[in-house]
This record gives structure tokens, C-alpha cells and sequence, in this order.
């Protein structure tokens, strides 16, 4: 057992004392309280809108030098302190150490890029159609944004959001999950370690009623929420029922094609790491393995083979490849839709059952799903768990076909050694990042991050992409 934080606001630059009535258990061993939680309302969000509010116009108006000092700053405490953290973030979500640790790595390199972006925010000068008028474009900060924040990656999705608002001198009031505020708390304390103005950043702690205050605020003038459909549509209407800026991603249902021309021993080891990596609860996730009938039945004993053998165990023990789920609510969901896979007609090649582990934990056996179609639950619907279901094809245009098949446009892949497959799939899936012959799953920061159809909605995420949704652009004549 480690000891048990005692979570705060943060309003204004201070730690705010509250009653904690809420509770952050470790997935890996329930009896372990990682941290008390407070419960915001409607009196929070107020004081940590009007703190980054008052904050606005000093932090816009500063040298971006000042900016990108502050996030250099903190990338360079939170890449010291990576190990530390990322314990934090195994303990509290239950992902292994590895990928606790990998992914505060992560979030240091966001802050360091966009610390960076601070100092390239760039225009144009431009000839005017009129004689003697000289034409500018520059980029301003907006103001105040509510970023709400989802559980699976705790602290690199707070950063990729946090960092380019900060960096183009804009505010920030930030929601994380419910199920992993001690994380986010971390990064937002780095921050203001590392010289970050009062109010800047202001995070509220609390359950859907905060995130939903946020929305329907008035001093809030964008909105930037990873998490649900559901849930996204919901806030997509609060932000434009007021005419405030909206940006949403709200998750995949992610194919993998496998061709018959594949390397076998690669196909397998992509759809391993993309369907079961992180226990499976990944928006970029490989849950749907769409397989040539030449390849399908190697392909399945062999990725079978390699399911069976995952260690699954406490995210903290070195020896774990896959931790627990993030909640009981997220395990009873994976096993609940191995249930209707099978009652559809889904035959369970490898896992499925209960696990009895030495600690009570939250814990799902790795599942691959065979002989089920492509219209069925399991292949329509997210399950955000170590869940993959294989769909059996004849022919590239089917496979095609199928991957398009979906009211979700994510990531998605293609394992293949045909340039003539892999070039027309590039172009031809609807999907907003596509891999070929990579997992579906594992995307750089420094490039665009954002799918199509339902899984997105606004402005592209990340990388060079992040200054159109976190600045407007101002047109200045002038004549001389």
C-alpha cells in the first residue's frame, strides 16, 4: 500500500480546502485508496472562471518568451520526475509501469513542443487589391477554455490540451476524470511550480455536473472534450447553443485489415499491441480484425496464442504486460459485450472468463472473439476493453467495405505488402489517421490528432494542427 493523497481545487493559483466525500481506488488492488476527492459545484466553476478570466489579459499580453519558459520549465520537472509520476498514474488507472511512466514522458515532450509553438505563432503580410493598402493576418488568443478531460490517458490529454492553450495565451479551467484526478493534479501542481501566473490554470475537481457548468458557462469561450459520443453530443449543444468554440473526440471503433500477402509473425504482433495494449482502452484501439480468408485461420491461432500468454497482473509489478480495467464499471462492460458477442453467434477462441487473482482487482481476461459479423454489436459498437472480434473476408474490397462500415472514423489500419492495397486504402477509408503495415494505436504529438464521422468533431488536435482551434485569426489594413 502507498499513502493516500488528499486532492484540492485549484483556484487562482491556490490549493482550495474542501470536503472530500469521493474516493480514488487502485484498479489493481481495491483495498488501496489512492487518494480523497473533493466534489465541485456550481460555486467552484464560478471562482475558476472569473480567476482565469481576470488572469487573461496579463498572460495573453506577456512575451511568448515568458510562455514557452513556463512550459519548458515544467516539461523539464515533469520528464525528472517521470518515474514518480508515472507510479502515480499506474496505481490510479492501471495501466502498467511501463506505460505509466512512458506516458508522463509523453505529456513533458507535449508541454516542451508546444513551449516551442509559443514563439512560432506566425501571420502574413499580403498585397492588397487597392493601391497603397497593406494587408496583415495574425493569430490571438480567444480567452477562457473548459477542457474536460477523460481517464485513459490522464496525463498526456490534459497536456495536449493545457499546452497549446497556454502557449497562444489563452486560460484554462480543466475537468479531469472523475476516476483519475490525483494525475491531473500532479501536472497542474508542475505547472505552477514552474512559475505559472495565478489563474492561468484553474482546475475543478467533481463529477458530470462540473464538466456540464463548464459548458453551459457564459465566461467560457471554448470548450475542448475527449470522451463519449453520448456525452460529446450533449456538450457539442451546450458550446453552440451559446456560440462558443467546440472541439470533441469521442472514441473509435477501430478496423485492422490483414492480408492474405501479410507477414503473419508482424500481422500478429501489430493487432497484439493495438487491440490489447493499455488493456484495450484506447479510442485508437484495433477491436475489429478484419481478415483475408487465406490468412484467417493462422493469423487466429497464432494472435490467439500470444492473447493466452499475457501476463495480466498488478500495473505495478514489473512483470505485468496488461493491468486491471480503470473501474468495476469498465470490466462488467467488457464482459457484458462478450456476452452478447457470443449470444449472437461469436466463438471465444481465447479468454472470456472471470479472472481470480491474488489481489481484488478489476481485472479482465484478454478476449479474441472469432467468426463473427461485421453487423453484429460487438463489431458496431466501443467497448473500450481487452475485447477484439476477427470478421472473415474474401477479397480487399470487402475488406474495405467492412472498415467503412461504421458510424465511427477514427484510426485505422492495414497490414499488407501490396503498395496498390496500401496506397488505395490510405486514400479511400474514412478515418482520420491511418496506418499501414503499424498498429492502429501510437500517434506522435506533433502532428494532427483527430478522426471522422461521429469518433470527431471541430478542429483537429495536437501538433501544428492545435493553433487553429486554440487562436483567431485577425486581418488588419492599413494604408500609408
Amino acid at each position: 500500500m502507498s499513502d493516500t493523497l488528499e486532492l484540492s481545487h485549484w483556484i487562482n493559483g491556490e490549493k482550495v480546502s474542501t470536503d472530500r466525500p469521493s474516493e480514488s481506488l487502485n484498479p489493481s488492488d481495491t483495498r488501496d485508496l489512492v487518494a480523497r476527492v473533493p466534489d465541485g459545484g456550481d460555486a467552484e466553476v464560478n471562482a475558476a472562471v472569473d480567476a482565469a478570466r481576470a488572469a487573461f489579459g496579463g498572460w495573453a499580453d506577456a512575451s511568448p518568451e515568458v510562455r514557452a519558459d513556463v512550459l519548458d520549465k515544467a516539461s523539464n520537472i515533469l520528464m525528472e520526475r517521470r518515474e514518480e509520476v508515472g507510479r502515480l498514474l499506474s496505481r490510479e488507472e492501471g495501466k502498467t509501469l511501463a506505460e505509466g511512466i512512458g506516458e508522463t514522458a509523453r505529456a513533458a515532450r507535449i508541454l516542451k513542443f508546444f513551449g516551442g509553438e509559443a514563439l512560432r505563432l506566425h501571420g502574413q503580410n499580403l498585397m492588397s487589391t487597392r493601391p497603397g493598402v497593406e494587408v496583415q493576418t495574425y493569430r490571438q488568443a480567444v480567452g477562457v477554455y473548459g477542457l474536460i478531460t477523460p481517464w485513459n490517458f490522464p496525463i498526456a490529454i490534459p497536456a495536449w490540451k493545457m499546452a497549446p492553450a497556454l502557449a497562444f495565451g489563452n486560460t484554462v479551467v480543466i475537468k479531469p476524470a472523475g476516476q483519475t484526478p490525483a494525475t491531473a493534479e500532479a501536472l497542474v501542481a508542475i505547472l505552477h511550480e514552474a512559475g505559472l501566473p495565478k489563474g492561468v490554470v484553474n482546475m475543478i475537481i467533481g463529477r458530470g455536473r462540473v464538466g456540464q457548468a463548464i459548458v453551459d458557462h457564459t465566461g467560457v469561450d471554448a470548450i475542448s472534450f475527449t470522451g463519449s459520443q453520448g456525452v460529446g453530443a450533449g456538450v457539442a449543444e451546450g458550446a453552440v447553443k451559446r456560440q462558443a468554440r467546440v472541439q470533441l473526440e469521442m472514441g473509435g471503433k477501430n478496423p485492422l485489415v490483414v492480408m492474405d500477402d501479410a507477414d503473419l509473425d508482424r500481422a500478429v504482433q501489430i493487432a497484439l499491441d493495438g487491440s490489447f495494449f493499455a488493456t484495450g482502452q484506447r479510442c485508437t484501439a484495433s477491436s475489429r480484425l478484419i481478415v483475408q480468408d487465406g490468412i484467417h485461420d493462422k493469423f487466429v491461432a497464432a494472435l490467439a496464442e500470444k492473447v493466452k500468454a499475457l501476463r495480466v497482473g498488478d500495473a505495478l509489478d514489473p512483470q505485468t504486460q496488461m493491468g486491471p480495467a480503470v473501474s468495476e464499471d469498465q470490466m462488467e462492460t467488457s464482459y457484458r459485450y462478450i456476452e452478447v458477442a457470443k449470444g449472437d453467434g461469436g466463438r471465444i477462441v481465447t479468454g472470456g472468463d472471470r479472472l481470480q487473482m491474488e489481489k481484488p482487482g478489476w481485472y479482465v481476461q484478454p478476449t479474441l472473439i472469432a467468426d463473427t459479423a461485421a453487423d453484429m454489436r460487438i463489431n458496431q459498437e466501443e467497448v473500450f476493453g481487452p475485447v477484439a472480434s476477427t470478421i472473415r473476408v474474401k477479397s480487399y474490397e470487402e475488406a474495405l467495405q467492412i472498415a467503412n462500415g461504421v458510424e465511427f472514423g477514427l484510426s485505422a489500419g492495414i497490414v499488407t505488402t501490396s503498395l496498390k492495397h496500401a496506397r488505395d486504402f490510405q486514400r479511400n477509408v474514412r478515418a482520420g489517421m491511418v496506418m499501414v503495415n503499424l498498429p492502429t494505436a501510437g500517434v506522435d504529438y506533433h502532428v494532427p490528432f483527430g478522426g471522422s464521422k461521429k469518433s470527431s468533431y471541430g478542429p483537429r488536435e495536437q501538433g501544428f494542427a492545435a493553433v487553429e482551434f486554440f487562436t483567431q485569426t485577425k486581418t488588419a489594413y492599413s494604408w500609408s
